[in-house]
Parts: C-alpha cells; structure tokens; sequence
C-alpha cells in the first residue's frame, strides 16, 4: 500500500475535486477526507480566523495523523494562518493548499491581483504572497478583489450566480495586473468559462498546483 494522505476540507464539495485530481496525479497513494464546514461558518461568522477555531482545526490535523496520515493538506486558504500555527504540533508535514499558487504568482509577476468571494480569505491570500515575495527577495504590488455576493450565491444553491459575479470582478482585475490568483479553490472552475481575451495573463488556482506539489513531496516522505 502507498503512502497515506488527509485531505481536509471546510467545504463539502471539494472532495470531488480533489479526489479526481488526486487519482489523476497520485496513482497509488491512500487517502481520506475530512471535511467540517463548521470551520469555515464560524470564521465567516466571526469575520476573523478565531482561536478557537484554530485549536478545533489543529484536532483535526492530529486526528489525522492518529488515523495514520503520513502527510495532510489541508484546501482552505481561510485556514492557511492555522495551518501554520499546528506544524510543530504534529510529526508530519501540514500543508496550505495555497502555498504552491502563491509562490508562482510572485514568479510571474510584480503586480498579483487577487481575487475571493470571502473577506476571511482574502486577507490570509494577500498576506501568504506578501510573505511568499519577501523570502523570495521579490517586490511586488497586490491588487485585491472581493467578488461580493458570490460566496452567498453559492451557498444558497446558485452557483450559476456565484461563477457570473467571480467572472465580473476577474473583468475589472485582469486589466490592472500581471497575474491573477483566486482565494478560494472553489473559484477554480469559473476559469475554464472565461472568454480568451481574460485570458491573456495567468489565472491561478490552487487546487491542480496544490495536488502537483503531493506529488513532489510524497515520493520523499
């Protein structure tokens, strides 16, 4: 049997998306997914990434390793401050599913715009870039977005709504940077519906880079 991998997910529906991109790219590896929205909804609600909420996220993350998780990812970028705060917790690698996504944006340009549905992620991306560009010795500028009202259209059933609003706020972003990076995994699909001349600069998002980097990590573990 190969390697073992936990996914953890604060939306439901990215267990498919990370199931088929991992039988894709992680032929042979075991995985699991846990999945609690609850993170996420009290994050939302607080409009904070809370304490509490991180000790929660950490149980989960040593739950995981309990269960025999030999590396964790976990695909929320609301979350990414908490993942950071439990790696010294635990004996195995934990990984933010937007590390690899921000460390291409600040390779492919100085001017990154980023755009989320969610103000608790938008913050957590900016600062993970930010962050990414000065270990990297880079200057860049970020350009943020907040494509308000899609999060909501998502959740109450509409995602047709939620794709139409993160495409209007990548038609006012695109003009004024070099490269592109969504928030949220969730936003990934919206891409693909883009008209060709939106998609002139890159458009980033985490999951197919955050699933490249299992790849490259697991084989070493």
């Amino acid at each position: 049997m190969g390697k073992r991998l936990a996914y953890i997910h604060t939306v439901a529906g990215l267990t498919s998306t990370f199931k088929a991109l991992s039988e894709e790219l992680l032929p042979g590896v075991d995985l699991f997914h846990i999945v609690d929205e609850s993170l996420l909804q009290n994050t939302i609600r607080a409009n904070q990434l809370t304490a509490q909420t991180m000790r929660r996220l950490l149980r989960l993350i040593v739950s995981a390793e309990e269960a025999g998780a030999e590396i964790v990812m976990v695909t929320c970028s609301s979350m990414g401050p908490a993942v950071e705060a439990s790696r010294p917790f635990v004996s195995i690698p934990v990984l933010r599913v937007d590390e690899p996504m921000a460390q291409l944006a600040v390779q492919s340009g100085s001017t990154i715009g980023v755009a989320a549905t969610l103000q608790t992620t938008l913050k957590p991306t900016v600062d993970l870039i930010t962050h990414v560009a000065a270990q990297q010795g880079r200057a860049v500028r970020v350009v943020s977005k907040l494509c308000e009202g899609a999060f909501q259209a998502v959740v109450s059933g509409d995602p047709a709504r939620h794709d139409q609003l993160v495409a209007a706020g990548l038609q006012e972003l695109v003009p004024q940077v070099e490269v592109v990076v969504l928030a949220q995994a969730s936003m990934a699909r919206v891409v693909e519906s883009l008209p060709e001349e939106m998609r002139r600069i890159p458009i980033l998002s985490s999951p197919r880079l955050a699933v490249e980097r299992l790849a490259q990590v697991i084989p070493t573990l």
